[in-house]
């Protein structure tokens, strides 16, 4: 259970999200290869306040690893029925190159709340949403939570997969099929291993096996069977978990024969972590090293569908990236550079107040070449140094604060595909951070380098 009492139902909650990334489109409209990746999810700040909202956010990638927001992180559309919010969006390209999102009808964290609908919405390119629905599932007086699809070729329908607690006392894994998304079967026990399951999520059809990844107890664990039939997935591999962790979110690199595996940590609430493997039949997986992925800021139970390149450019260009950025350290990849108490630091994600870590990237205030780190949460500050520490303070228009807030980036003197910033006034020094406060320094060690890289993004 969740340490935060708001959030202890957690320990069941969860979303999951992936396509069914081997889903080939079979005799479905054919369309561009897909080359970049998109994922939903809906967003939580630790203490529920600013920074929260169970709506349908988006983000775009072109590695599967390191996201770009859309829309500001400010969600595209809104539940407008049933518990006015969602959780646990799940995002697929159906068979005629459209694509569906479904979604935990829930909002905020009321696990008591029962539902036996679904959310839908139907996209022709993730630019508008329409025809929003919900689904009805069951008539059980009991949820209907993180539901996910995936194309049954055998029946040449859908299968919708949802938890909810059935006559057995304990969530297990349901199953209905459907052509639309607008009316499903009656419901099946998909997956009923004994003990309590939630979060399904499928790879369909990977070397002669269909995988169902689920949350059991605290970890995210596999079941595999080769077929689709409910109840032939048997449970086999080595779960994975840090802290207690759910929804599960199984992508195949579009560069590669790697698997990630994606989970979403509730202690504390809203930590992804991701693991590969390049053989699920192995069952086993090796966690990625936290420098090589970045998750939206205060993202939930994500759900991960591949597009192609003209679909990415399209997103962007129709939401725009965010207008602020983070800074990730290099060698304390779980920390990130946010001002308390008007000092600059590195924390742990997640950051409360969030808006503590984002700042806005402007034209340096003394050289224009160079950069000042304007701060989003407090406006009229920046971060400046002064007396070799870094602290948040107004502009006071001065020439003095203005050399003293402007940096110059460079290639991560640790990593060159990292960011470094020297000092513009103090050019032999570099900012960096020192038990886990920022300053400028020389820097001329190993440790040096590594405290003075960072990466710069969302």
């Amino acid at each position: 259970m969740s340490a935060n009492p708001h959030l202890s139902r957690r320990g069941f909650l969860g979303m999951s999200a992936a396509v069914p990334l081997a889903l080939a489109l079979g005799s479905g409209t054919a369309h561009a290869a897909d080359s970049a990746y998109a994922m939903v999810y809906f967003t939580e700040s630790t203490r529920l306040g600013d920074g929260t909202d169970y709506g349908l956010h988006l983000a775009v990638s072109p590695d599967g690893l390191n996201w770009t927001p859309l829309n500001q992180n400010n969600p595209l559309v809104t539940p407008t029925a049933g518990a006015l919010g969602l959780r646990d969006p799940f995002l697929m390209r159906k068979q005629d190159g459209t694509f569906v999102v479904l979604a935990t009808d829930l909002k905020g964290t009321d696990w008591n709340y029962n539902s036996q609908y679904i959310h839908v919405w139907d996209s022709a390119d993730l630019r508008t949403f329409t025809g929003y629905r919900r689904l009805k599932l069951h008539d059980m007086a009991t949820h209907s939570w993180a539901p996910e699809a995936f194309w049954d070729a055998g029946r040449r329908q859908y299968a919708v997969i949802y938890s909810s607690v059935n006559s057995s006392g304990h969530n297990v894994i349901m199953v209905n099929y459907t052509t639309d998304f607008v009316t499903a079967s009656a419901p099946q026990v998909f997956f009923d291993p004994g003990y309590d399951v939630i979060d399904g999520d499928m790879a369909v059809g990977v070397n002669g096996y269909n995988y169902l990844y689920f949350k059991k107890n605290q970890t995210l664990v596999a079941a595999r069977s080769t077929t689709l039939n409910p109840g032939s997935f048997t449970e086999f591999g080595t779960g994975v978990a840090h802290g207690g962790t759910e929804a599960p979110t199984v992508v195949k690199s579009l560069t590669s024969g790697t698997w990630w595996l994606w989970g979403d940590t509730y202690t504390p609430n809203g930590v992804f972590y991701a693991w590969q493997s390049t053989n699920l039949a192995s069952g086993t997986w090796t966690a990625l090293d936290q420098r090589t992925y970045t998750q939206p800021v205060n993202s939930k139970h994500c759900g991960i569908a591949t597009i192609t390149t003209a679909e990415y450019d399209n997103l962007l260009a129709k939401w725009g990236a965010p207008a602020w950025n983070r800074l990730k350290s290099y060698n304390y990849p779980s920390r990130y550079v946010r001002h308390a108490d008007y000092l600059g630091r590195i924390d742990e994600y997640p950051i409360e107040p969030y808006k503590d870590s984002l700042w806005t990237l402007v034209p340096g205030l003394a050289d224009s070449s160079g950069v000042s780190f304007r701060s989003v949460s407090h406006p009229t500050r920046y971060l400046r140094h002064y007396n070799y520490a870094l602290r948040l303070d107004v502009d006071d228009n001065t020439p003095t604060f203005a050399a003293d807030a402007t940096f110059h980036r460079t290639a991560g003197l640790a990593d060159a595909t990292w960011s470094s910033f020297r000092s513009h006034n103090n050019p032999t020094r570099y900012l960096r951070h020192a038990d886990y406060a920022l300053r400028i320094d020389p820097v001329s060690t190993t440790t040096g380098r590594q405290d003075a890289t960072f990466r710069v993004g969302y």
